[in-house]
Protein backbone atom coordinates (compact mmCIF):
# COMPACT_ATOMS: atom_id res chain seq x y z
CA UNK A 1 0.00 0.00 0.00
CA UNK A 2 3.00 2.48 1.01
CA UNK A 3 1.44 4.72 2.83
CA UNK A 4 4.96 4.99 5.53
CA UNK A 5 6.06 6.48 2.44
CA UNK A 6 3.47 9.49 2.90
CA UNK A 7 3.61 12.78 5.07
CA UNK A 8 0.23 13.83 5.75
CA UNK A 9 -0.59 17.39 7.25
CA UNK A 10 -3.55 17.43 9.56
CA UNK A 11 -5.06 21.32 10.12
CA UNK A 12 -7.10 21.27 12.62
CA UNK A 13 -7.85 24.20 15.25
CA UNK A 14 -9.25 21.33 17.46
CA UNK A 15 -6.03 19.89 19.98
CA UNK A 16 -7.48 16.25 20.36
CA UNK A 17 -7.98 15.48 16.82
CA UNK A 18 -4.75 16.73 15.77
CA UNK A 19 -3.43 14.09 18.55
CA UNK A 20 -5.66 11.65 18.09
CA UNK A 21 -4.84 11.60 14.00
CA UNK A 22 -1.42 11.61 14.84
CA UNK A 23 -0.98 8.91 17.43
CA UNK A 24 -3.31 6.77 14.39
CA UNK A 25 -0.82 7.22 11.61
CA UNK A 26 2.11 7.23 13.76
CA UNK A 27 0.97 3.86 14.71
CA UNK A 28 1.17 3.06 11.23
CA UNK A 29 4.51 4.50 10.70
CA UNK A 30 2.72 7.22 8.48
CA UNK A 31 4.41 10.59 9.20
CA UNK A 32 2.75 13.93 10.19
CA UNK A 33 3.17 17.47 10.55
CA UNK A 34 0.65 19.14 12.11
CA UNK A 35 -0.93 22.98 12.31
CA UNK A 36 -3.49 24.60 14.63
CA UNK A 37 -4.74 26.83 11.55
CA UNK A 38 -4.61 27.07 7.62
CA UNK A 39 -2.66 30.46 8.17
CA UNK A 40 -0.31 27.89 9.96
CA UNK A 41 -0.05 26.01 7.45
CA UNK A 42 1.04 28.04 4.89
CA UNK A 43 3.81 30.22 6.54
CA UNK A 44 5.31 26.46 6.68
CA UNK A 45 5.49 25.96 2.85
CA UNK A 46 7.18 24.53 0.57
CA UNK A 47 5.17 21.29 1.28
CA UNK A 48 6.36 17.52 0.95
CA UNK A 49 5.76 16.05 -2.44
CA UNK A 50 4.90 12.76 -1.35
CA UNK A 51 2.23 14.54 1.26
CA UNK A 52 -1.58 14.61 1.67
CA UNK A 53 -3.95 17.25 3.28
CA UNK A 54 -6.59 16.72 6.13
CA UNK A 55 -8.21 19.69 6.51
CA UNK A 56 -11.15 20.95 8.62
CA UNK A 57 -13.29 23.21 7.15
CA UNK A 58 -14.60 25.25 9.72
CA UNK A 59 -11.74 27.24 11.90
CA UNK A 60 -11.11 30.44 13.44
CA UNK A 61 -9.54 32.78 10.73
CA UNK A 62 -8.85 31.44 7.53
CA UNK A 63 -11.26 28.49 6.83
CA UNK A 64 -10.34 25.55 4.95
CA UNK A 65 -12.35 26.60 1.75
CA UNK A 66 -9.83 29.73 2.07
CA UNK A 67 -6.99 27.07 2.43
CA UNK A 68 -7.89 24.84 -0.35
CA UNK A 69 -8.62 27.98 -2.99
CA UNK A 70 -5.52 29.20 -2.27
CA UNK A 71 -3.75 26.05 -3.00
CA UNK A 72 -5.87 24.97 -6.03
CA UNK A 73 -5.01 28.92 -7.10
CA UNK A 74 -1.20 28.47 -6.74
CA UNK A 75 -1.25 24.99 -8.79
CA UNK A 76 -0.69 23.40 -5.68
CA UNK A 77 -2.16 19.81 -5.91
CA UNK A 78 -1.97 18.04 -2.73
CA UNK A 79 -4.88 15.35 -2.63
CA UNK A 80 -7.19 16.54 0.52
CA UNK A 81 -9.40 14.77 3.15
CA UNK A 82 -11.74 17.26 4.24
CA UNK A 83 -13.05 16.43 7.92
CA UNK A 84 -16.04 18.70 9.32
CA UNK A 85 -18.28 18.34 12.30
CA UNK A 86 -20.66 20.71 10.28
CA UNK A 87 -22.40 17.75 7.20
CA UNK A 88 -24.63 19.98 5.07
CA UNK A 89 -25.33 19.22 1.54
CA UNK A 90 -24.11 22.33 0.67
CA UNK A 91 -21.16 21.59 2.63
CA UNK A 92 -20.72 18.51 0.61
CA UNK A 93 -21.24 19.87 -2.91
CA UNK A 94 -18.63 22.38 -2.41
CA UNK A 95 -15.89 19.58 -1.07
CA UNK A 96 -16.78 17.77 -4.34
CA UNK A 97 -16.54 20.39 -6.54
CA UNK A 98 -13.31 21.28 -5.34
CA UNK A 99 -12.26 17.71 -6.10
CA UNK A 100 -11.08 16.34 -2.77
CA UNK A 101 -9.96 13.00 -2.47
CA UNK A 102 -12.80 12.11 0.84
CA UNK A 103 -15.35 14.43 2.90
CA UNK A 104 -15.36 12.26 6.61
CA UNK A 105 -18.09 13.81 9.39
CA UNK A 106 -16.76 13.62 12.36
CA UNK A 107 -16.67 11.74 14.35
CA UNK A 108 -15.59 9.34 11.64
CA UNK A 109 -13.95 5.62 12.54
CA UNK A 110 -10.22 4.71 11.71
CA UNK A 111 -11.26 2.29 8.82
CA UNK A 112 -12.64 4.80 6.98
CA UNK A 113 -9.68 7.40 7.06
CA UNK A 114 -7.52 4.23 6.52
CA UNK A 115 -9.37 3.99 2.89
CA UNK A 116 -9.38 8.09 2.56
CA UNK A 117 -5.71 7.96 3.14
CA UNK A 118 -5.25 5.25 0.46
CA UNK A 119 -7.02 7.19 -2.20
CA UNK A 120 -4.64 10.31 -1.16
CA UNK A 121 -1.74 7.49 -1.82
CA UNK A 122 -3.00 6.31 -4.92
CA UNK A 123 -4.16 10.14 -6.52
CA UNK A 124 -0.91 11.36 -5.24
CA UNK A 125 1.55 8.31 -6.82
CA UNK A 126 -0.78 8.92 -10.18
CA UNK A 127 -0.03 12.76 -10.44
CA UNK A 128 4.08 11.99 -10.25
CA UNK A 129 4.18 9.55 -12.45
Amino acid sequence: MGLSNLVVYIVDDDLSIRRALTRLLKSLGVGTVVFDSAEAFLQAGPWEPEACLILDVQMPGMKGWGLLEHLRAAGIALPVIIITAYNDPQTYERALQAGIVAYLQKPFDDQTLLEAMRQAYEQRHRGSS
